[in-house]
């Protein structure tokens, strides 16, 4: 059995476990993808073809299978996605969980804003919502809903604190977050007493 058949295996098993599919073909392509990815180390579908057993003859028809997939609306990834971050964070419960809350700006179009879990240094997308935008700064309604979401699916956790530059501070925020009783770390733009910025931090 090659590394990437066990790989596969490990994977699907996780996700059959976790994840709410309607077709258990989704699961397989999903699970033949990433550990491709990761038997691969690289974000390339061409890259992938050798580390997937198909009786395709042309490298095409693998490329094909993955772009349908990824085409394909009746996918839902917040079905596949959310249930396997949600079981790594299951024995999180007795820590404080931190929570960092940034956007991206794709082609000066569109603004993804994105909550994360810090875990290590690095960031594990949590939710995420896409907005025809061309600007970093948004308005709390646009992301209100996200938060609630989020809040909803963390309501396990009892100690929660946002992390957040100055693009998201303002008071609707702030306030949001003491009626949740989530912790709050949020960046200040500058002001004259203090050049460099300034954090607003909870109680």
């Amino acid at each position: 059995m090659s590394n990437s058949t066990q790989i596969y295996n490990q994977i699907l098993g996780y996700f059959r476990q976790y994840s709410r599919a309607r077709d258990l073909r989704h699961l397989k392509a999903l699970a033949w993808m990433v550990s491709a990815l990761i038997c691969s180390g690289q974000l390339s579908l061409p890259a992938w073809e050798p580390y997937v057993p198909s009786r395709a003859t042309q490298a095409q028809s693998v490329e094909r299978r993955w772009r349908r997939f990824l085409g394909n609306i009746k996918i839902k990834v917040e079905y596949l996605y959310v249930p396997l971050v949600l079981a790594a964070l299951s024995g999180w419960d007795k820590h404080r969980l931190y929570i960092a809350m940034d956007t991206t700006v794709l082609w000066e179009q569109y603004c993804m804003i994105h909550l994360s879990v810090v875990c290590c240094g690095r960031a594990v997308p949590l939710l995420w919502r896409v907005l025809e935008h061309g600007s970093a700064t948004v308005a709390f309604t646009e992301y209100k809903s996200l938060l609630r979401k989020a809040r909803w699916l963390l309501r396990h956790h009892d100690d929660v604190m946002l992390l957040a530059d100055r693009g998201f501070a303002n008071h609707q925020l702030m306030g949001w977050l003491r009626k949740s009783r989530w912790h709050y770390c949020l960046r200040l733009p500058c002001v004259d007493a203090d050049p460099a910025g300034g954090y607003a931090h909870s109680p």
